[in-house]
């Protein structure tokens, strides 16, 4: 069942197919089956798919087809692989779906100063396999093998965010094309500028809207001398949550700092074939020299055991880390696989460090209640979580249900000076979040900025805010 949003499918003439055609030849289909693959998320809308999709090759292909998707007034909608969760690729005013999975080059390493360029369908895991031989890595890692260019598009960050931020931080320069099809540059590779207006941080996490991504410059770090990870157990999610409200509190330069409760534990086990005890967790992993490194994890240990931690159990090993980290970054397909045919509504909220109990302990509570089956991950040491509501996407009170229990936890995390979205940005589903979260007066200044850079409302219409 389609849930009850807006969409008005345009027509798009054939003269603007041929021309499409007749610059693209291959590259360009109205095939079905390519249109059904790009017309679907992770999230839990339903919507036709776009009318047709291109698979671009270059930025002269992105520039060549924004002008003429401008000249004939035609939605374009960026699309990497598909692993949003708010619908932001979807087609809700018709048009292109412009895919750039095939821009893939990583274009320059530059080890001396930390950086490197490459083309927006270049995923996390590509780049980190290309850059170890370096000896460096990047450290956003939003769980799924995400385009490094939706990442910026939603500004992403993940389980490493509380060390090393989020894209804001790691991005320094793009290139752009813009809705005319013009090309400009942004930002540079030095680690600070003061020319002029940050256009570098108003494209990244602009979801499509302003612009679209062709290269990026991203910060890059040197792989620690020593990691270690370790699974720490304990009587109660509030004793979890006021650990790690203790870490940050005192400078505990941890990596990682990721929460489980009990019943996600069980999903999770069942999914990745793991043995993780039983009860509510953090997860946690320490960077550094291997002097650091130890008192990290002894500082932890002190902190942990003063809410009465049960066990620790370590992953020192590389092999044990990435078993426990893919469980951990599978979190989300487990729940689904948990409830076979379900969709997920997904819960997204972050709030300061000290009203993470305030925020979290009673949202589980209130989802335990509910009867829907769900699942809990947190980015908990910088205030994010998630609960994911599986539900019956044929059962319109139980989406009813998810939906007030997201609200809920919405409203809550704004009244305790939070956001509605710590990660994945605001597409379909939070829309009118923004507009609680910001005032009427911010979003305006939005419109305006969207009006200036697409007059036309040509890229990814009907996202982030409702035009008006």
């Amino acid at each position: 069942m389609n849930l009850p949003i807006p969409h008005s499918i345009t027509s798009v003439s054939s003269d603007c197919l041929a021309a499409f055609q007749n610059r693209f030849g291959a590259q360009f289909s109205v095939a079905m089956a390519v249109r059904e693959q790009h017309g679907r998320d992770e999230s839990a809308f339903s919507v036709p798919p776009p009318e047709a999709v291109l698979f671009a090759q270059s930025t002269q292909d992105v520039s060549d087809a924004l002008a003429l998707a401008h000249k004939f007034n035609w939605p374009v909608i960026a699309f990497g692989v598909g692993s949003s969760l708010e619908g932001h690729l979807l087609a809700v005013k018709g048009g292109l779906s412009l895919d750039v999975s095939r821009m893939n080059q990583i274009l320059a390493i530059n080890s001396e100063d930390l950086t490197v360029t490459v083309q927006p369908g270049v995923t996390r895991h590509q780049l980190n396999d290309f850059i170890k031989s370096e000896g460096l890595f990047f450290p956003i890692d939003p769980g799924a093998n995400a385009t490094l260019g939706g990442m910026c598009a939603t500004r992403a960050s993940g389980t490493n965010a509380v060390r090393y931020g989020t894209m804001r931080e790691n991005v320094l320069a793009l290139e752009v094309v813009l809705a005319t099809g013009e090309v400009i540059r942004t930002g540079t590779k030095a680690k600070k500028s003061s020319a002029g207006y940050d256009l570098t941080r108003l494209m990244v996490g602009s979801e499509g809207t302003l612009g679209v991504m062709t290269e990026i410059t991203l910060k890059v770090y040197p792989l620690p001398d020593a990691i270690n990870a370790a699974v720490c157990l304990f009587p109660s999610l509030s004793d979890a949550v006021n650990t790690t409200i203790a870490l940050i509190q005192m400078g505990v330069p941890i990596a990682r700092c990721e929460l489980l409760d009990k019943n996600t534990v069980k999903i999770v086990n069942k999914h990745s074939h793991l043995n993780l005890p039983d009860g509510d967790m953090l997860l946690m992993e320490f960077h550094g020299s291997p002097t650091s490194v130890q008192e990290q994890i002894e500082m932890v240990q002190e902190i942990a055991n003063q809410y009465l931690a049960i066990s620790f159990q370590w992953a020192s090993t590389p092999e044990a880390r990435t078993q426990l980290w893919t469980a951990r970054h599978n979190a989300y397909f487990a729940g689904v696989q948990s409830r076979p045919g379900c969709r997920v509504i997904t819960t997204d909220c972050c709030v300061p460090i000290s009203k993470l109990a305030d925020a979290l302990l009673i949202s589980v509570e209130e989802a335990q209640l509910s009867a829907i089956p769900y699942f809990l991950v947190g980015h908990v040491g910088d205030g994010n979580f998630h609960l994911g509501y599986l539900i019956d996407p044929n059962d319109d009170d139980e989406r009813a249900r998810a939906e007030a229990l997201n609200h809920k936890v919405v409203t809550r995390a704004l009244s305790l000076g939070g956001t509605c979205t710590g990660e994945h940005g605001i597409g379909l589903h939070k829309m009118d979040f923004l507009k609680s979260e910001t005032g009427l007066g911010a979003v305006n200044v939005m419109r305006l900025i969207k009006n200036a850079l697409d007059p036309k409302n040509i890229l990814n219409p009907g996202k982030i805010f409702n035009e008006l």
